[in-house]
């Protein structure tokens, strides 16, 4: 009997990331092979292309390529090409083309014309036989398997895994703090559970979500507004703990609720002074990462301790299953969106 609950295969798919992250750290001579290739072009400059949950990715790709390799790096604007025709001279320059589908006109028409341009184009993708692969002159199998729940989950965390992977190559590395994050995977799935369970009781009747972060975890605070406002229509907003200063927090007070992502690591750290002035507006906080127990919350929900540098892999998990909780407890279906498809296809 087919199972009909609401968000039945949005909780599958967040369960099964602990043997996708297995699956990839097995295979992670093929990236390797990938970024050899990479080395070998000595690129000056690091371009990100993507749209929706992969444009946060991408976002964290751009870190870890100015932290890791101390290379400047930048997220393009599919339009300047697509809309405006614009031919950029890329000699030298690595455009990291992230889409799952691999199926968006916008970014395989953004890859061709890097290539075009003189840039080595990578796609880091879930459908090795789409347009995009045929586009880029490399390409790297995120491997999360068929997705069904619309909302991306393991497509999202694989993505960010293989990233890392890559890049981390790139440098020379051996992936040494990615080894075993099946296992704490699995871990923070378990120990997040009742606090999870926690937030969304607290949080099933808010309207108004701003999320934060700092660093590295700039992407899961990212990611998290874009989960929360497509499961449970919630008007969540995104902002760095540093942006979130330079203004936005004008409009935090008592009806605000605030998911704060923080991990053991600078960007924590610089997080823990942002929440000082939200918490002092009234706003009821929720913190999520290795380092939530150290901040000021209502609820803390904790991962395992990991080098920042993968930490944006774990903590967007116990996000995953609020999105999830919330989505069911305000009656609505996080494997059906309202107005969503799988395949999202822009020009």
């Amino acid at each position: 009997m087919t199972d009909s609950r609401a968000g039945v295969h949005t909780e599958a798919e967040i369960a099964e990331q602990p043997a996708v992250f297995d699956r990839l750290l097995a295979a992670r001579a093929e990236t390797a092979q990938i970024a050899a290739a990479i080395a070998r072009r000595r690129p000056r400059f690091v371009l990100l292309a993507a749209r929706g949950s992969s444009d946060h990715a991408a976002l964290y790709a751009k870190y870890l390529t100015e932290v890791l390799l101390e290379l400047p790096a930048g997220l393009v604007s599919p339009s300047t090409t697509t809309l405006y025709g614009a031919r950029p001279d890329l000699s030298d320059v690595l455009l990291i083309t992230v889409s799952q589908s691999g199926g968006s006109p916008d970014l395989v028409e953004v890859t061709e014309r890097a290539r075009a341009q003189g840039a080595l184009t990578v796609a880091v993708t879930n459908t090795m036989n789409s347009d995009l692969t045929g586009a880029a002159e490399l390409a790297v199998d995120i491997q999360a398997g068929r997705e069904v729940a619309v909302a991306a989950t393991k497509t999202y965390t694989a993505t960010l895994l293989s990233l890392y992977l890559l890049l981390d190559a790139v440098r020379g590395g051996s992936a040494e703090h990615a080894l075993g994050l099946g296992e704490v995977a699995a871990t923070a799935l378990a120990k997040a559970k009742d606090p999870v369970t926690e937030a969304v009781q607290r949080w099933r009747f808010v309207d108004r979500v701003v999320t934060t972060g700092r660093g590295f975890s700039s992407a899961t605070a990212a990611e998290a507004a874009l989960k929360l406002a497509e499961t449970s229509y919630l008007s969540a907003r995104s902002y760095s703990g540093a942006d979130l200063l330079h203004g936005p927090v004008a409009a935090v007070d008592e009806e605000t609720a605030v998911l704060a992502i923080a991990g053991e690591g600078a960007g924590g750290r610089a997080t823990s002074a942002v929440l000082d002035v939200v918490g002092s507006r009234g706003a009821d906080v929720v913190a999520v990462g290795s380092a939530a127990h150290t901040l000021t919350a209502s609820v803390q929900v904790g991962v395992p301790v990991t080098a920042e540098e993968v930490a944006p892999i774990i903590e967007v998990l116990p996000v995953q299953q609020l999105a999830l909780g919330l989505s069911v407890a305000r009656g609505f279906d996080p494997d059906r969106p309202r107005g969503l498809n799988k395949v999202t296809k822009t020009r």
